[in-house]
């Protein structure tokens, strides 16, 4: 097979280029990405240079890059997006561009030459379960995004739904819960702990830490791609978690602490985010249909995501200062 992954240098997408190659060595990999601030060269440095591997600098947005590379495959696996609520509410614009009009031009793409698309989208389309409910997200959850990133997710989604329904491309698409793992930014909220943590700083906590997620390891989530991409059902949309719970921001930093060896005086408080969800997934449709279910623990996935960082530094040195930055100017920006 010959795939074209879109954002494969970022954090899901270089995970999964990395799984798909050590369980299907013979295929062929094209990786489209713009290479934003959160795709990373270094990613994927041990493919540079082999016949079945074949990096792309290109936007989405390129009707004239998406046609000639989509002719070249059999299937597209669409991770490039922008997906950071917080650089959303700053630029909702650049979400709109890339995560709606882009998934149109690949669409469009592959309508013309009839390729199998897996579209990789968030629980965030759902909204926010309410604190203290025990309910979960699942395929037949009505949409509700809160935020412009939601909101662009669940527009493309219902762009590929629609191709699906009016052309009869062949397309599937999965909802994952928060990701977390080795090679994500460090503006997301674990590496942005760990990396806190480790450069003596304090673990910055929304609010009182009340809202919850549901935290799904990078590994366990390319494993469920695989699987769809592979033996799922046309036209069919699958859920993907991790803990089939909510875990509150306080406990997840409870652990990352225990995990660390550091006390409470590491967190600091700071005014909650607008728009600030609660998620938990109930995955068992994936389980019941294709045989999936997480391999990590939270607590062996957190403490294997630490350890990555703890001896890769160099990595995220400089992404680090750039995403401080960032958050430096969004609070000016609230004042």
């Amino acid at each position: 097979m010959k795939l074209l992954v879109t954002g494969g240098s970022g954090f899901i997408g270089s995970n999964f280029i990395k799984h798909w190659f050590s369980a299907h060595p013979d295929d062929s990999i094209i990786n489209l990405d713009k290479m934003t601030y959160a795709a990373n060269p270094r990613n994927l440095t041990e493919f540079e240079g082999k016949s079945n591997y074949q990096f792309v600098k290109g936007d989405i947005l390129d009707e004239k890059i998406v046609d000639e590379l989509v002719s070249q495959v059999d299937a597209i696996v669409h991770f490039a997006a922008e997906s950071h609520v917080d650089r959303s509410i700053d630029d909702p614009s650049l979400f709109v561009r890339t995560n709606v009009l882009g998934t149109y031009n690949l669409l469009m793409a592959a309508k013309k030459y009839n390729k199998r698309f897996h579209h990789i989208s968030t629980d965030e389309v759902f909204g926010s379960i309410e604190m203290g409910s025990d309910d979960q997200f699942n395929e037949s959850t009505p949409y509700d995004p809160s935020s412009p990133y939601s909101a662009s997710k669940a527009s493309s989604d219902h762009l590929v739904r629609s191709f699906y329904k009016t052309f009869g491309l062949p397309v599937t698409i999965s909802n994952c819960s928060n990701n977390y793992g080795p090679y994500q930014h460090p503006e997301k909220m674990i590496p942005r702990s760990i990396t806190n943590l480790l450069t003596d700083q304090k673990i910055k906590v929304y609010g009182q830490g009340l809202n919850f997620r549901d935290w799904l390891h990078v590994e366990d989530h390319c494993r469920a791609i695989e699987l769809i991409l592979l033996n799922g059902k046309i036209g069919q949309t699958y859920c993907i978690g991790g803990l089939k719970k909510g875990t509150s921001n306080m406990e997840l930093v409870k652990l990352m602490l225990k995990l660390m060896g550091k006390d409470e005086s590491c967190l600091e408080y700071v005014a909650d985010r607008p728009a600030h969800d609660n998620y938990a997934v109930n995955w068992d449709k994936i389980n019941r249909e294709l045989g999936w279910e997480p391999k990590y623990t939270f607590e062996t996935g957190l403490q294997q995501t630490i350890d990555w960082y703890t001896t890769n530094t160099s990595w995220w040195q400089e992404t680090k200062a750039e995403a401080e930055e960032f958050y430096k100017k969004l609070n000016s920006l609230k004042k």
